[in-house]
C-alpha cells in the first residue's frame, strides 16, 4: 500500500453522539466526516463493523459473523428518510447518557425502530425491492448461513450451536430446510436488515470518498467460536469430531498482562485452507476492500506464528508458538490483489521474522509513539528517530490509555523524563497530548494517525478499550459539545507544517 504523506483519526461508529443511546450511521457520521475533511486529514480509521453480543462484552473482535453488519449502527434518522419509518417512531425517546453506549437499552430500542421499518419494508411492492434482491444474491456466500444461523442462535436463547439439537448442529440439509419454511418471515428480518445496514454505509463511504476521505477498516485475525462461520464451515478450523475447538487463541503474557490473553476462540487449519487455496480468507478479504479503502490485518503476526493453548488452561501461559501459513498466503494474496491495501499490525512481542514478512510484501508497519520512552530508546522502533516512511505512526490506539491518561497514571517518572529530554519540551499534563500529536505529525511515517481522545485531549475516562479486562470497554462515546470545539483552522495549518495536509 503507498499513500502521500498524510494523517487520520480513529473513532469508531458506536462512539459518535447520538439520541440514540449508540453511535450510528446518521447524521452525525456525516458531520464527523465533514469535520474530518475540514480540519485537513485524509483517513477515518474504524474498529470492526461486525455484530457484537452482551455474552461478548460487546466488543467488535468477538463476533458471531466474520461477514455481517452491526444492524445497531443502522440510523433511524436515515430510515424516516427512506420512508421506513415515520417521525413520530422517533418521539419520547429514553434519556441516554451523552458519554457512554448503553448497549442493552439501545438495542431495545434500535430492534423495536428496525423491526417497524422491516415491516414497512415488507409491504412496498415489489418492484421497489430489487436492490434489496440483488443484495442478497451477491452476498449469498455469506448471508444465508448467517441468517440461518442468527434465527437459530435467537430460537435457543443465544447458546452455543455446540448445544443445539443434533440435526442444527450437524446441519441436516432436511431440518435447515423445514427452519427456512417456518422461519421465512424472521430470516428475511435479518437479511433485510442487512442490507439496510450496507446500504447506510456506502452511502457514508461513497460522500466521504468524493470529499477526499478515506476509510480505513479493521479485521480480527480470528473469529468467535460460536459464530456463523465457525457453524457453517467447521472444516477450517481445528475442531474434534464433536465440533468442539482442540486448541484456542491467546497471546502470552506481555506488556498488558502476566499471564498472556487468552481469547478462546478456534485455531485455523491452515492445510486444510492452504489445499483450498485459502479460498474463505480471499472471499473475506474482498468482501472488507469493498467496504473500506485500506484495511488493517489485526494480530499480523500470526500469519508468521501464532500461539496456541490447549483448550482447558484457564490462562494463556502454557501455550506453545506454532508456525502460520506466512509467504505461500500473501502470494496467493498478492495474485488477487495487487495494490495490497492492506496495513500489518505488528504490535506486541514479535521477532524478526514478522517484520521480514511484512516488508517482502511491502506491508505498512505500527509504530505507537507511547511504547517509545523506555531505557533503550535509543534502539526502540517506536522512537521517532527510528521510523521508516512505510509505516504508520500513532500516538496511541483504541487498546492504549489516552495519551494523558497515560503520561498521569502509566509512564514511570525515569521514562517522563526520558521522553521530556527526547521531545525537547517542559511536558505536563496539559501538553502532553499536543505535544505527542505534533512528534507523530513530524514522524517520516507517511501515515500518522491518533486517537480522536488525544485530538481532544481527554483523560483515562475516556478509554475505549483495557485488553485483557473483559467489562466495561467499548462504551466511550464524544459528545457534539467536544466536536463542536474543534478549532479546524487549527488542525488545517498544523496538518500543513508537518507537510500531511492532502485535502484542500
Amino acid at each position: 500500500m503507498k499513500t502521500p504523506r498524510s494523517s487520520g483519526v480513529i473513532l469508531h461508529i458506536t462512539s459518535l453522539p447520538g439520541p440514540f443511546g449508540i453511535g450510528d450511521l446518521g447524521p452525525e457520521a456525516y458531520r464527523f466526516a465533514d469535520l474530518l475533511v475540514e480540519c485537513g486529514f485524509k483517513y477515518w480509521q474504524l474498529l470492526p463493523l461486525n455484530p457484537v453480543e452482551s455474552g461478548m462484552g460487546f466488543s467488535p473482535y468477538s463476533s458471531t459473523s466474520a461477514f455481517a453488519g452491526n444492524t445497531m449502527l443502522i440510523s433511524p434518522e436515515l430510515l424516516v428518510k427512506d420512508g421506513l419509518l415515520h417521525e413520530h417512531d422517533l418521539k419520547n425517546l429514553p434519556a441516554f447518557p451523552k458519554e457512554k453506549v448503553n448497549y442493552e437499552e439501545a438495542f431495545s430500542l434500535k430492534q423495536n425502530l428496525l423491526q417497524k421499518a422491516f415491516e414497512t419494508f415488507q409491504n412496498l411492492p415489489e418492484s421497489a425491492k430489487e436492490a434489496y434482491r440483488n443484495f442478497c444474491g451477491n452476498h449469498k456466500f455469506w448471508l444465508d448461513d448467517f441468517a440461518l444461523f442468527t434465527v437459530l442462535h435467537e430460537r435457543y436463547e443465544k447458546v452455543s450451536w455446540l448445544d443445539w439439537p443434533q440435526e442444527f448442529r450437524e446441519r441436516n440439509a432436511a431440518a435447515l430446510a423445514e427452519i427456512q419454511e417456518n422461519y421465512s418471515n424472521e430470516i428475511a428480518f435479518v437479511k433485510c436488515t442487512q442490507f439496510l445496514f450496507f446500504k447506510q454505509w456506502n452511502a457514508l463511504r461513497e460522500y466521504g470518498n468524493n470529499h477526499g476521505l478515506f476509510f480505513f477498516g479493521d479485521l480480527p485475525f480470528y473469529v468467535s467460536f460460536d459464530s456463523a462461520e465457525v457453524w457453517a464451515k467447521p472444516e477450517i478450523f481445528k475442531l474434534d469430531h464433536t465440533g468442539k475447538p482442540i486448541s484456542v487463541s491467546g497471546v502470552p503474557p506481555d506488556y498488558f498482562s502476566e499471564t498472556g490473553q487468552l481469547w478462546g476462540t478456534p485455531i485455523y487449519d491452515w492445510e486444510n485452507l492452504k489445499r483450498n487455496e485459502y479460498d474463505w480468507w480471499i472471499q473475506r478479504l474482498a468482501h472488507n476492500l469493498a467496504l473500506f479503502d485500506v484495511a488493517r490485518l489485526d494480530h499480523f503476526r500470526a500469519f508468521y506464528d501464532y500461539w496456541e493453548v490447549p483448550v482447558g488452561e484457564i490462562t494463556a501461559v502454557n501455550g506453545t508458538w506454532k508456525d502460520g501459513p506466512a509467504d505461500d498466503f500473501f502470494k496467493t494474496l498478492q495474485q488477487k490483489f495487487p495494490d495490497m491495501p492492506f496495513i500489518a499490525e505488528d504490535l506486541g512481542e514479535v521477532g524478526p521474522g514478522v517484520y521480514e514478512l511484512r516488508d517482502r510484501f511491502h506491508l505498512p508497519g505500527m509504530v505507537v509513539l507511547q511504547y517509545g520512552f523506555g531505557a533503550d530508546i535509543a534502539n526502540s522502533v517506536f522512537a521517532l528517530h527510528n521510523h521508516t516512511p512505510n509505516m504508520i505512526g500513532y500516538t496511541g490506539t483504541h487498546d492504549n490509555n489516552t495519551t494523558r491518561g497515560w503520561w498521569k497514571n502509566e509512564l514511570k517518572e525515569e521514562d517522563r523524563k526520558r521522553a521530556a529530554q527526547y521531545l525537547n519540551e517542559n511536558l505536563s499534563d496539559s501538553n502532553i497530548s499536543l505535544a505527542m500529536i505534533k512528534a507523530t505529525l513530524m514522524s517520516v511515517a507517511e501515515l500518522a494517525i491518533f486517537p480522536l481522545q488525544d485530538l481532544l485531549d481527554l483523560d483515562e475516562s475516556a478509554i475505549m478499550n483495557r485488553p485483557s479486562i473483559g467489562e466495561g470497554n467499548w462504551q466511550w462515546r464524544v459528545t457534539e459539545e467536544q466536536l463542536a470545539a474543534v478549532e479546524k483552522s487549527y488542525w488545517r495549518e498544523l496538518l500543513g507544517l508537518y507537510g500531511r495536509l492532502t485535502i484542500k
